[in-house]
């Protein structure tokens, strides 16, 4: 049975892409990182953010695959997007359909 854990800016499913499509797998998972293209990635903090999913994800191993792990997986990612966006490697994408500020408003060197 496919597993998913949701949250704002995350979505771990227990599946692989298999021709653009999941396919549930018991023993893998698949990231879908940042669906409503709400931040502008560079390479640097895609490969944080997967290291940080592969490091979770090992942290697990023989656990079994449910959805409170899944959750706390997805938490741990979220907290990794908020820090790579305090501390500058991450910003919001101005073109976004819905421009909400979701993990707070943007630092600018300007006082309000």
């Amino acid at each position: 049975m496919l597993l998913k854990s949701t949250t704002r800016h995350v979505r771990i499913f227990t599946a692989e892409v298999v021709d653009n499509d999941l396919k549930f797998h018991p023993n893998k998972l698949t990231l879908d990182l940042d669906p409503d293209n709400e931040f502008i990635w560079n390479d640097e903090s895609i490969m944080k953010i997967k290291q940080k999913f592969n490091q979770l994800v090992n942290e697990r191993e023989g656990k079994p695959l449910d959805d409170y792990e899944l959750r706390k997986i997805g938490s741990e990612i979220e907290f990794l997007i908020k820090f790579l966006l305090q501390n500058g490697q991450l910003s919001y994408n101005p073109d976004c359909r819905v421009m909400n500020y979701s993990m707070g408003l943007p630092k600018t060197n300007k006082e309000l």
